[in-house]
């Protein structure tokens, strides 16, 4: 693997981020203070959350961006123009890795490179900042986390809600006993998701795409999906789904507020795709309840507009049709994205990622909490102090939260498709699951989808042994089998734990 130097020089030169719809703040990158004793960062992934990555740096304080990496050349040739020139370009993560001159990374790939690049990176002696969720299945976590150890390195999570003052206070406010004992801990992920439409035959990725390296651990071919780009969220060699995209945010918060540390005694998924018909394999649908000691975690998931006649057809056509479909969402108590604690003298309710209110069991407003993202600085900080007590995300706590988006996952795709009064029956013992399915029944019913000819995805109980991390009983046999993967050469995760 070559080993690159920096043009310093030209990277100093006063820049602005202006392109691939990037603000950056008014601080030019040629005015970092202390430029000798920044760290030198590298941002890999660069076509969606690889730019909200470039615009905190711009704004820390002890950090430069002196590389870049993409898989996609048209990609990082935007990116390169974005932030000015003056910054090493990479097609392939390794060659990066095997430069001096960064001393760490920031990883925005999509999910099924997260935990092998971030392996890499310490391997190769770099701290890194790993994008949610931090694996693609629960033994790649479990390995990124060993690796944070083993290697000695700074890990810090992208679970960036946790770094605002406001979040942690009203952590400490519930769990001081303020509003009574926690009865339910919820996130919502209300999302609108437009069909991404069937494509036939399978089409070429782009020409500027180095498939073999964009695919990486997962299987060598070409995405059978019409956009390339993003939608690789919706099919499971590749992403996880929105309880992987979005909801990883919500469930983190829940189980942050629980101060639960492991994973829950039981999961069980109801769900589906559904309300039209595309080539995305995972749930638009779903609702998945976590069995913790403390209370129920309970995150839900609706992809599909407060009614059909928001809805249109592929992609919603136009960017106005899915804004408007967007503004059409449900909600619950004013909560579209976000978390509702529900306590025995009230509830937490928090619609920002930054803000939240609490209220006594008669609506009457007690607290409110404020706060600002703090992440980004908060790793550079670390880095620079190796201090990782001090993270606000740290890798075990971001590798539990991601295992909890699989565990939601594994029920649903060891589950099986049955009638609606099966599904109700199934789950008549459990109040808190019932009622989360009754709304989302009537959801599905103003959008047009009858459950009495379409079926849902009843998924499969997994009673989870919290020490081996793994599933035990009934349903383990398929369930155990897709807590990892099978990887391909050279991109196979190693195991160190």
């Amino acid at each position: 693997m070559p080993t690159h130097t920096l043009n310093r020089r030209s990277f100093l030169r006063t820049t602005a981020l202006a392109t691939a719809g990037v603000a950056l703040s008014a601080r030019s990158w040629s005015q970092v203070v202390g430029a000798n004793g920044d760290v030198r960062v590298a941002v890999v992934g660069l076509n969606g959350r690889g730019k909200n990555h470039l615009e905190s740096l711009s704004k820390v304080k002890g950090a430069r961006v002196v590389a870049l990496c993409d898989a996609d050349s048209a990609v990082l040739k935007r990116a390169a123009a974005a932030v000015g020139g003056g910054v090493e370009t990479f097609g392939d993560i390794r060659e990066l890795l095997a430069s001096p001159d960064v001393d760490a990374i920031t990883i925005a790939m999509p999910n099924h490179w997260h935990s092998l690049a971030g392996i890499w990176a310490m391997q190769a002696g770099k701290d890194i900042y790993v994008e949610k969720p931090v694996s693609h299945n629960i033994w790649e976590g479990i390995q990124l986390a060993t690796a944070a150890k083993k290697y000695n390195r700074v890990v810090q999570a992208g679970t960036q809600i946790r770094s605002g003052e406001g979040l942690q206070e009203a952590v400490a406010w519930v769990r001081s006993g303020a509003i009574g004992k926690i009865t339910a801990s919820r996130g919502y992920c209300y999302k609108f998701r437009a069909s991404i439409g069937q494509c036939g035959e399978t089409p070429p990725p782009p020409s500027t795409v180095n498939l073999d390296l964009w695919c990486g651990p997962s299987p060598l071919a070409a995405p059978h999906r019409s956009k390339f780009h993003y939608n690789w969220h919706w099919f499971w060699e590749t992403g996880n789904g929105d309880v992987g995209n979005q909801g990883i945010h919500q469930m983190d918060v829940a189980r942050w507020f629980l101060g639960e540390s492991g994973l829950p005694r039981h999961t069980m998924s109801v769900g589906g795709r559904v309300g039209y018909v595309d080539d995305g394999q995972t749930p638009n649908t779903q609702v998945v309840i976590h069995d913790y000691a403390t209370a129920p975690l309970i995150f839900e998931v609706r992809g599909l507009p407060a009614k059909a006649s928001a809805a249109a057809g592929p992609d919603q056509g136009t960017a106005e049709a899915a804004d408007a479909a967007a503004s059409l969402m449900d909600d619950v108590r004013g909560v579209k994205i976000g978390n509702i604690i529900e306590c025995e003298g009230g509830r937490l309710v928090t619609n920002s990622y930054f803000e939240a209110r609490g209220y006594d069991s008669g609506g009457n407003l007690l607290k409110e909490f404020k706060g600002v993202d703090r992440h980004m600085q908060n790793f550079i900080d670390v880095v620079h102090s190796r201090r990782t007590t001090d993270l606000y995300g740290p890798i075990d706590e971001g590798r539990v939260s991601s295992a909890l988006c699989h565990l939601g996952n594994i029920s649903h795709q060891v589950g099986s498709k049955v009638a609606a009064g099966e599904v109700r029956e199934s789950i008549a013992g459990d109040s808190v699951l019932t009622e989360a399915y009754g709304r989302m029944a009537e959801h599905l019913g103003r959008n047009n989808v009858d459950l009495g000819k379409t079926q849902l995805t009843l998924g499969a109980p997994l009673a989870i042994d919290g020490q081996e991390e793994r599933f035990t009983g009934e349903n383990s046999f398929l369930a155990n089998a897709l807590l990892t993967r099978e990887y391909r050469a050279p991109f196979a995760v190693p195991q160190l734990a």
